[in-house]
């Protein structure tokens, strides 16, 4: 077994126990905001400890008396946008990878352009679906059209600065790091998502800092 596999292996078990954890402990105190028990669970797939830390620290039921209203109550809106977004993104990547192994398809000759599509309009609807029961169960009165609305202006950008991070990091994989990139079916696979997954939620952190400080999205 060589090194870039136990490397992996060590680090999709973290993620793994990391999502465990957190996903007890939401059977136990739910989340307010219903969408937030989905949420925290599958950061703590790439985030591992990080997610951990931030969920006992921010996420939980009790993290609600932290001051929304200075700098630090500010970041920690931010930073649970982001999750909120990275968690809709990475959902959609997630089940995008098997959809284009088990079809085969290429776009252009290639199936890394095929994966970005495919990734891509997935992470998409599964953004819009995420936003959409932030929005709503909020305001009902306004309507589910509404709502929908609300969430296409509020994911739209915030996605895009995702993808970025993870399509770039895609690509570094694809072109520089390996002269054969590995397959969905190995584990080194989803390491490099794991990866790719931080990446985004960089990258996606100043729109998601912007968005929330021009009330396009719902401070979270």
């Amino acid at each position: 077994m060589d090194t870039l596999t136990i490397i992996s292996i060590i680090a999709l078990a973290i993620g793994l126990v990391s999502s465990l954890v957190i996903i007890v402990d939401v059977t136990r105190y739910p989340q307010q905001m219903a969408i937030m028990n989905v949420v925290w669970p599958i950061n703590g797939w790439f985030l591992g400890p990080i997610a951990i830390w931030t969920y006992f620290k921010w996420g939980r039921i009790k993290a609600k008396n932290i001051d929304r209203e200075d700098n630090r109550g500010k970041e920690v809106q931010v930073f649970t946008s982001t999750s909120h977004c990275s968690a809709g993104c990475t959902l959609g990547d997630a089940v995008g990878v098997p959809f284009v192994a088990l079809t085969g398809i290429a776009i252009a000759g290639s199936v890394l352009f095929a994966h970005y599509i495919v990734e891509f309009i997935l992470a998409y609807i599964f953004g819009i679906i995420f936003q959409f029961f932030a929005i709503y169960p909020m305001n009902k009165k306004a309507g589910a059209t509404s709502a929908i609305k609300e969430a296409v202006k509020a994911d739209t950008l915030s996605l895009l600065a995702f993808e970025i991070g993870m399509f770039g990091w895609m690509a570094i994989v694809h072109f520089v790091l390996f002269t054969e990139p590995p397959k969905p079916s190995h584990v080194s696979y989803w390491f490099m998502m794991q990866i790719a997954m931080i990446l985004g939620f960089l990258t996606s952190y100043p729109a998601n800092r912007w968005l929330v400080k021009k009330g396009i999205k719902e401070a979270m």
